[in-house]
């Protein structure tokens, strides 16, 4: 077992992309670190960078404590599952899974290491079929054999489930997570997974645009986000993020979020923050619904706008009437040109391209500039919303977990409790403000 580490690691294309920005992070001995974030984040890249399929623009990839900057992909001695599979096609499982042994003239026990492995992942009655006879699970247990096959000092393994199915992939994920830690070994997995990155990782590290923004347990990574991203990226359903304002009182704290006030108790954590904008966070655990008439403490109003029926629970949208943090804030945005597709499309597009023709002629006009918002509560907030859907401001979904046996309707009111254990503030910038 080997300890992978990365130093300020950077990764410049030469057209000028940052894909990785100064990473530094340690996978410890035996360690199943996950790499988690939305495509594009630069976790694939980490990753080849530590196989040494690329080459850093700067920084340092360790393996052990020593850096391995200028060995070569074969020399490291990891081993690298793609999300492909990547078998030979024309070679049978057993064959696919040898491979590495017959190439690095490790043939003598070829034959047992393969048997052993092939029991180990579950694929031994397979061993005489062609790649192509095989289902995307048995494929990608059979490129797992192939990759612990010559005993690596550590897996890296790249959306290894991606191709499969969401019930197959809740099996494989279980398999894998219990055949690192069976063999010991150091693994470093990607995935833009969060049900994978919880479930099987020992820790988490989150990253957004090559920058890290967080690592940690999953529990901690969940529970206490250091930025508005993690909160936002990580949690099922979605965290809501709603728009608001810190006013402090002298004997309560106020949290104006522009048709509707939640109160807490006097902080002095606040006090710094009187009158800023910022994103309050409410997953929906934190939220529990209670009779009107006997709601104590900060709570929500709103009305029921849709129900989501899971069987052992509900997820309840609730329309509030607030405003949800824009998506440019809440730092979920993917990567594209910068432009709405009504700006880029309007256009006069390129010669040779005509899809992007066809949709100019569907959406010849950009986007009208948004109207100014007009103020909406005593404080003074002033909510921000796109007027080019209606002339009244958006309204704002909070989603609610609801136990299945009782399930609103749609339309009705609903009244909801705030956990202000698990209430969470955001600066402009992102970054937590820490009520205590």
């Amino acid at each position: 077992m080997v300890a992978i580490a990365t130093d300020r690691l950077t990764k410049v294309f030469s057209d000028g992309t940052v894909a990785v920005d100064e990473v530094t992070i340690e996978a410890a001995s035996g360690e199943f670190l996950v790499l988690l974030g939305p495509t594009g984040c630069g976790k694939s890249t980490i990753l080849r960078l530590v196989a040494g399929l690329e080459e850093e623009t700067s920084g340092h990839v360790l393996i052990d404590g020593q850096v391995v900057d200028r060995l070569s992909a074969k020399d490291r001695r990891v081993a690298m599952v793609f999300q492909d599979y990547a078998l030979y096609p024309h070679l049978t499982v057993a064959q696919n899974i040898g491979f590495p042994l017959r190439a690095g003239h490790h043939a003598p026990d070829a034959e047992a290491r393969v048997t052993e492995v092939a029991e180990h992942l579950g694929v031994t009655d397979l061993l005489h079929r062609l790649p192509g006879h095989l289902s995307g699970g048995q494929r990608q247990r059979v490129a797992m054999a192939r990759a612990i096959v010559r005993k690596p000092q550590a897996f890296l393994l790249d959306e290894p489930l991606s191709n499969l199915d969401a019930g197959l992939r809740a099996d494989l994920r279980t398999d894998v997570a219990a055949l690192a830690r069976r063999l010991g070994v150091t693994t470093l997995y990607v995935t833009h997974d969060q049900t994978e990155a919880m479930t099987m990782a020992d820790r988490v590290a989150v990253l957004r645009r090559g920058v890290l923004q967080q690592i940690g347990p999953p529990a901690e990574v969940y529970g206490d986000p250091a930025t508005l991203f993690v909160a936002a990226f990580i949690g099922t359903p979605r965290t809501n993020l709603l728009q608001g304002a810190i006013y402090m009182e002298a004997e309560r704290t106020v949290i104006d979020l522009g048709s509707q006030l939640l109160e807490l108790p006097h902080t002095e954590a606040l006090a710094s923050h009187h009158n800023d904008r910022v994103t309050v966070a409410m997953r929906a655990d934190a939220l529990r619904p209670v009779p009107d008439e006997s709601a104590r403490g900060p709570v929500l109003r709103g009305e029921v706008r849709l129900v989501e029926n899971l069987g052992h629970e509900a997820l309840v949208h609730l329309d509030t009437g607030i405003m949800p943090t824009p998506i440019e804030e809440s730092r979920l945005e993917h990567p594209d040109t910068g432009q709405h597709l009504a700006d880029v499309i309007a256009e006069d597009p390129p010669a040779g391209h005509p899809f992007r023709q066809a949709l100019s002629r569907m959406m010849p006009h950009a986007r009208p500039e948004a109207q100014p918002a007009t103020a909406r509560t005593e404080y003074g907030f002033y909510p921000v919303y796109d007027a080019e859907l209606s002339d009244q401001p958006p309204l704002g979904d909070v989603v609610v977990r609801v136990p299945a046996p009782v399930l609103p309707r749609r339309g009705e009111s609903m009244t909801v409790q705030v956990d202000l254990d698990k209430l969470m503030l955001f600066d402009r910038g992102g970054h937590r403000i820490r009520l205590a």
